[in-house]
């Protein structure tokens, strides 16, 4: 006993300490992977040096003499804030995600495989004019030498994950910045998923009616009728195939990069602002994440002669461009369009010869090419690519499909942002030189993919509207018109060339002196081409213009608030419909009085929010379920204004009455069912203590970290969340995802970034994305930002010196290196 006694007090006294000091040292070796305020580095390739100043918000305002030296250093600083995010953006663009994580990822790197997104991209890049391709080799330098750097003698090189992982990044290719931007692509292309949804619905057996019900146009669409796909396409009756339910479930990693948002934009003309210039508004709605998207930076090129021209806005990690921002003497914002610019094919495989397809002329050979996914822990995957006269074949399970297309046909995507010619990114380098409104709408001509809504202002008092990207054209006896897929071996479906450039939506000072958008629809009926009909539900564009088309002597603050509100109109416009069940016995009383009292605006303080939203996916599961079945999940979300048809006086189908029972129920029974299902589902996440049922309880804005966000307890260290206002349908948005049964209300999609332009001064302009600018969760600037981001408050960021040297903190040199 006394030997054991004395074994545990020599463990206690010598193992601990040791393990003690061990961990402390391996946390001080980590944190030293945070970028330093302070230092200098040599880079080959510069023609001068470079400085790099962060500023008190650590914003890096990068000075240099030419455009290419600007873009090293900011890919040196990408390197030291975001490699491990552009790490992974690049190796999801690449299909080799499960080189990182293993066998989870396997589905989503077939499906990016399938499509050769990277093999567009290499051609793209080698698409470039010499000029635009030496900018991005400057940038590709400048996070090359980042990576080739000396770590600190005792510290990590690369942040947390690298080291977690066991993974050390690769060298850049100018093919890894083209592809990081295709990214975004993927991100904002609903339409494959729309037909998709479409293609479920007919074989379900649903009739052309019935999917208007489900997927209804915007009033001011008049869409021609479906034909029967069920005839055209061959698809077959019955029950489904088992499994489809689990098929769309193993891309979940997929829907992390194809989150798809939404955005607002606008531009108020002189003539309604106080200080007589234009003021430009813009948040992009999108996936949130942590870190953020976005990464502000201030650009400036220094002349011989003392001038200089000047950047500032948020750039995308991995890509020498500020996407949304100004230059000297204009600013522009984005919305995603949401144009029809994807078709799927269905090709009939020939019975004889598994390795060809028909098309019009008779059947043609397959593309093929080999592909070796290798996974971590796992053996590599192997598969054929194969491709059509239309485009890739997609994965036979991509979202289930394999359980409603008919046997022995495959599906091909044709699709805009896989041409190999895509020089998107030299639109983007034209934006330094950009002097007028006008300028800007006629030098977006290489813009190619994903096609904007882009609101522009110049400091002459100009204001204007460009929709640029390469846009399908289809013939007119099209039926189909890209809402479902095609058969393939049909040429009237085929592709008939793209809108030319001077066709595309543009306004240049409209007499109302204010232009919006808002993903819904753009064009009036007199516009003679086709974008789609499958645009977003118009209720944010409503409310921006009972905010301010009626409105005078605007000021930054006007629009800041309009940014910032968070009233829907759209459950103002649902909420007579559910409160008529008032009345009857089976109802909570107290609940429908509080919602009757309630002014619709979703702030995280309030209890009313949670219950209609809690309400609503709950009258949405017990609507539809029944009718749509395996295809039910993906269809789960916030639907306004299909819900409004559903509840109509004039459905195509009694959608309220449950197949699966033997009582007809009325749409009053379902309300009164799904207002106890909510109340039921509340109590169970916050107890019976109904003042403690606010929206922020379970509404909070979730910045998921990639891939730690599904790593407890890690999670608690790299996902950034706050709570937050707002809902599926206010301007400051924040989109649940009802399908998710464990956070139905938290905040997955919301403004990215919110910019605020006075071209009265454009010094007095305002930005702020959701984190912080480090992408190091040891760092300060990990999540400083979400607090503000959360309150609506914001930075500014300067041009000249002596607007950001006061609080810097701290200053990096760059210079000539050897080569």
């Amino acid at each position: 006993m006394r030997r054991l006694i004395k074994g545990l007090l020599w463990i206690v006294f010598s193992l601990v300490p040791l393990i003690l000091i061990a961990s402390v040292l391996a946390y001080i070796w980590i944190t030293r992977s945070v970028t330093p305020s302070e230092g200098q580095a040599a880079i080959a390739g510069l023609a001068a040096p470079v400085t790099i100043t962060r500023d008190k918000n650590a914003v890096p305002h990068i000075v240099g003499n030419t455009v290419e030296d600007v873009f090293t250093a900011l890919g040196f600083v990408h390197g030291q804030e975001r490699l491990w995010q552009m790490e992974v953006s690049r190796m999801a663009g690449q299909g080799r995600l499960s080189e990182l994580f293993g066998e989870t990822t396997i589905p989503t790197d077939r499906f990016i495989r399938s499509l050769g997104v990277y093999e567009s991209a290499q051609k793209s890049a080698d698409a470039l004019d010499p000029a635009d391709r030496a900018k991005v080799e400057a940038y590709v330098r400048g996070v090359n030498a980042f990576i080739d750097a000396p770590g600190p003698s005792f510290g990590a090189k690369f942040s947390p994950e690298f080291v977690i992982l066991g993974h050390r990044p690769e060298k850049w290719t100018p093919a890894d910045v083209i592809v990081t931007l295709k990214l975004m692509s993927i991100t904002l292309a609903a339409n494959i998923d729309d037909e998709i949804l479409r293609l479920k619905f007919a074989r379900l057996g649903m009739s052309d009616a019935e999917m208007l019900d489900l997927l209804p146009p915007v009033a001011a669409d008049t869409p021609p009728p479906l034909p029967d796909l069920r005839a055209l396409l061959g698809l077959p009756s019955g029950a489904l195939r088992a499994g489809a339910r689990d098929s769309e479930a193993q891309y979940a990693a997929l829907d992390d990069i194809m989150a798809s948002g939404a955005s607002n934009n606008w531009v108020v003309g002189g003539a309604r602002t106080e200080s007589g210039k234009p003021i430009l508004a813009n948040d992009p709605h999108l996936g949130l994440t942590a870190p953020a998207v976005w990464y502000l930076a201030h650009l400036q090129v220094k002349s011989g002669d003392g001038t200089s021209r000047n950047l500032v806005g948020v750039t995308l990690p991995g890509a020498p461009l500020v996407l949304l921002g100004r230059n000297d003497r204009l600013a522009w914002g984005f919305t995603n369009t949401g144009s029809d610019v994807q078709d799927i094919f269905i090709e009939r495989v020939n019975p004889a010869n598994s390795d060809e397809y028909q098309t019009p002329e008779g059947f043609a050979a397959f593309g093929r090419t080999a592909q070796r996914i290798r996974v971590k822990g796992g053996e590599p995957v192997t598969f054929d690519r194969q491709t059509t006269r239309h485009g890739p074949v997609l994965p036979a399970d991509y979202r289930g499909l394999d359980s409603y297309l008919p046997e022995g046909t495959v599906a091909a995507l044709s699709w805009t942002a896989l041409a190999e010619d895509d020089k998107t990114i030299a639109a983007g380098f034209r934006l330094w030189d950009f002097a007028s409104v006008t300028e800007f709408q006629e030098g977006m001509r290489d813009f190619v993919t994903p096609m904007q809504s882009i609101v522009i202002a110049d400091i002459d008092g100009n204001i204007g509207m460009i929709a640029p990207g390469r846009v399908p054209m289809r013939d007119p006896a099209n039926a189909i018109m890209g809402r479902a897929p095609s058969p393939g071996w049909d040429a009237t479906y085929d592709w008939k060339g793209f809108i030319p450039y001077e066709a595309l939506p543009r306004a240049f000072n409209p007499a109302e002196n204010i232009l919006a958008t808002a993903n819904t629809k753009i064009v009036g009926p007199d516009y003679p081409h086709f974008l789609t009909f499958d645009w977003d539900e118009p209720w944010r564009l409503e409310r921006i213009k009972s905010l301010l088309y009626g409105a005078s002597g605007q000021t930054l603050e006007t629009s800041r608030k309009a940014q910032g509100d968070v009233r829907s109109e759209a459950y103002a416009t649902l909420m007579p419909v559910f409160l008529s069940v008032r009345g009857r016995s089976d109802v909570d009383v107290d609940v429908l009085d509080r919602l009757s009292k309630w002014n619709f605006e979703e702030d995280r303080g309030k209890t009313e929010p949670l219950i209609f939203n809690a309400w609503l996916r709950a009258a949405t599961k017990r609507i539809l379920e029944d009718d749509l079945g395996q295809a039910f999940p993906s269809f789960w979300q916030a639907r306004a204004g299909a819900m409004l048809r559903w509840l109509g006086t004039a459905p195509s189908r009694d959608w309220c009455d449950d197949g699966r029972t033997a009582v007809k129920e009325s749409c009053g029974d379902i309300l009164a069912l799904s207002l106890a299902d909510a109340i039921k589902d509340l109590q169970t996440r916050l107890g019976s203590d109904r003042s403690k049922w606010t929206w922020g309880a379970l509404h909070y804005a979730y910045g998921a970290h990639r891939p730690f966000a599904q790593v407890s307890p890690l999670d608690r260290f790299f996902d950034v969340t706050v709570p937050a206002s707002g809902g599926a349908y206010t301007l400051d948005r924040g989109k649940s995802a009802f399908s998710d049964e464990n956070n139905p209300y938290r905040a997955t999609h919301a403004s990215s970034y919110r910019g605020l332009f006075d071209l009265a001064d454009l010094e007095r302009s305002t930005y702020i994305q959701t984190t912080g600018q480090s992408g190091n969760v040891f760092s300060q600037n990990y999540r400083d930002y979400a607090e503000r981001w959360s309150n609506l408050e914001a930075i500014t960021i300067p041009t000249r010196e002596s607007g950001y040297e006061d609080g810097r903190i701290g200053v990096w040199q760059l210079s000539p290196g050897n080569r």
